[in-house]
């Protein structure tokens, strides 16, 4: 069974997507940029700030589908710019600490939020 999921208190999808799919035992988080779900307003600011923003919505998201992120299996990381990657990575083990998800960062020439330095998806399996 796919169930497409719009938990309540996520920033709602810039474009024709789910912020999540549940697909059997696995949730797979759309691409997340640094938005305020309370506000759906950008917040550009040093990498740092923005991958913090990013893996909120990704926890508020996984949340709302009964995982966390000690769930997550794999995430793939867009870079805006690849020397924020030290940075970004600092942020990134804060959030996952010893859960280390499989990982994958990409460079890329631009993201689809205007002036965003990071995107971030997520694969969770959670049993049901």
């Amino acid at each position: 069974m796919i169930e497409r999921l719009s938990p309540p208190g996520v920033a709602a999808p810039r474009g024709p997507y789910s912020p999540a799919v549940r697909a059997g035992d696995f949730i797979y988080v759309s691409g997340q940029v640094p938005v305020d779900p309370l506000t759906n307003q950008t917040v550009l600011g040093d990498i740092q700030q923005e991958t913090r923003q990013v893996l909120h919505n990704i926890t508020r998201i996984l949340e709302g589908c009964g995982a966390s992120r000690a769930d997550v299996v794999k995430c793939q990381v867009y870079l805006s710019d690849v020397k924020d990657f030290a940075a970004m990575n600092e942020v990134y083990t804060e959030f996952f600490g010893d859960a280390k998800p499989a990982r994958t960062t990409i460079g890329v020439a631009a993201l689809p939020l205007p002036g965003a330095k990071v995107e971030i998806d997520a694969i969770a399996y959670k049993p049901r």
